[in-house]
């Protein structure tokens, strides 16, 4: 990540535009708080992959956020439409030909790791170009792919941010499989997805699982879904190890419906409650070395 966040700042002098691609599933958690400081006034465009994944409804709150910035557009694409054709025109709304210049746009297409953003690049290009694959972390290098006479694409590695201090986000990292299977514990990850569909869309469980009615926590409804597809073992205890696995599967692959796990005003929230707790940390640490030099 520090190496592709070195890339990133050595390539951006020379590009006409960013573009990010981002999960729609969860728009700010897979943004990239990086990107936005290092770009700085270089016009974006905020690709929101997987649409057909996404709640449409809850999306839209986001689209409307991102195109409130100054100099930013959104673009909605998933696997079932061809909606990524319309990307060319779209960088050169953003980037008009000048004269005396070359008419060709460079455009750093950036995202975090398993955001879709190779089979992308591929659909773009109409050829195999970038590695694919439902894994994090698969492009290694930066590459320049030329998908028209006039759009230059320079792709860089999949590049998180160092520290995730907002809990939820790396849950939702986690669920979708933007982050290593083995950067969180299964369980607490299944717990985390439990809690939010008893939530947000406790109609989705009842259909899916025919649980009716719904139990009250998130571990009685791992219990519960357990019981339904048979992950109990010897003793008829719960396999939770099995039950959490086949949770994040069906939701990865979209068998619990269209989610958005967050909206901009939770989001908001847990980031306003991540930089104080940040804040306070940082208060007891001094604190203490006061106390230190005191003595």
């Amino acid at each position: 990540m520090y190496k592709a966040s070195k890339e990133f700042r050595k390539i951006l002098p020379q590009v006409d535009l960013v573009i990010e691609v981002l999960d729609a599933r969860l728009p700010g958690s897979s943004e990239n708080p990086m990107l936005q400081q290092l770009r700085r006034d270089k016009p974006a465009i905020k690709l929101l992959n997987k649409g057909d994944l996404s709640d449409s409804e809850r999306l839209q709150a986001w689209l409307d956020l991102f195109e409130s910035r100054e100099q930013t557009r959104t673009l909605v694409t998933s696997l079932d439409d061809n909606r990524i054709a319309e990307l060319p025109d779209l960088c050169r709304a953003l980037v008009p030909r000048r004269p005396n210049r070359s008419s060709m746009i460079y455009a750093l297409i950036a995202g975090i790791p398993n955001v879709g953003k190779s089979t992308l690049i591929n659909r773009l290009a109409s050829r195999r170009i970038a590695k694919t694959g439902n894994e994090a972390a698969l492009t290694r290098m930066q590459q320049r792919i030329e998908v028209s006479p006039e759009l230059t694409l320079i792709d860089t590695p999949g590049m998180l941010w160092p520290d995730i201090e907002n809990e939820a986000s790396g849950y939702r990292l986690a669920a979708t499989g933007a982050i290593r299977d083995t950067a969180l514990e299964l369980q607490d990850v299944a717990a985390f997805v439990a809690e939010f569909m008893l939530e947000s869309y406790p109609a989705r469980l009842i259909q899916r699982y025919d649980i009716d009615p719904l139990p009250d926590d998130e571990i009685e409804l791992l219990e519960a879904i357990a019981r339904k597809r048979g992950s109990i073992v010897a003793g008829g205890r719960v396999d939770f190890e099995k039950v959490s696995r086949l949770l994040i599967s069906e939701l990865r692959a979209g068998e619990l419906g269209g989610l958005c796990l967050e909206t901009p005003t939770e989001f908001a929230d847990e980031q306003e409650r991540a930089r104080q707790r940040k804040a306070d940390r940082a208060a007891a640490k001094k604190a203490r070395r006061k106390r230190r030099a005191a003595k």
